[in-house]
């Protein structure tokens, strides 16, 4: 048996962040291109705490500065980009704030989060709670979900 809560930062939060798909050679996706992305994380705990919480939604403060560090008006650059260099020279141009990641997208994002909040949850709370997943979208069409795997990690 498990409980579960959610916490979302959604598209009026502002996290304005573009973005290019470098081997979508096919798709408009290879050109920069941005949104007002959403998170929203699911913790799970196998017993509440002393207030009958999984988390304490207070207490998430670390991960909104995070997301705010990495997709507030950002440029996220993926490292394997071929056109790195070039792009990472937009800030030296003062044009635009770059984060380099490994990996960009929807299902790369949901990644990165999930692996910040995971290591800040297990700080926090230690066994007791997890991130189950984390679902990033770029509207309402589109997202992409990372999923905490069986094995609990």
């Amino acid at each position: 048996m498990a409980y579960y809560s959610t916490k979302t930062y959604g598209h009026e939060r502002g996290l304005s962040c573009a973005f290019r798909q470098p081997r979508a050679f096919h798709s408009h996706c290879k050109f920069i291109h941005g949104y007002s992305l959403s998170f929203s994380f699911k913790f799970g705990a196998s017993e509440l705490d002393d207030k009958n919480w999984v988390v304490d939604f207070g207490g998430l403060k670390d991960l909104k500065n995070w997301l705010e560090d990495n997709f507030d008006h950002k440029l996220a650059v993926d490292r394997a980009d071929p056109l790195a260099v070039a792009l990472c020279d937009l800030e030296t141009k003062g044009l635009a704030e770059i984060v380099l990641m490994d990996g960009v997208g929807c299902e790369k994002f949901a990644e990165h989060a999930f692996n910040f909040a995971s290591n800040m949850i297990n700080e926090k709370y230690g066994d007791r709670c997890w991130v189950e997943s984390v679902e990033v979208r770029e509207h309402g069409a589109n997202s992409g979900i990372y999923v905490r795997e069986q094995n609990g990690k």
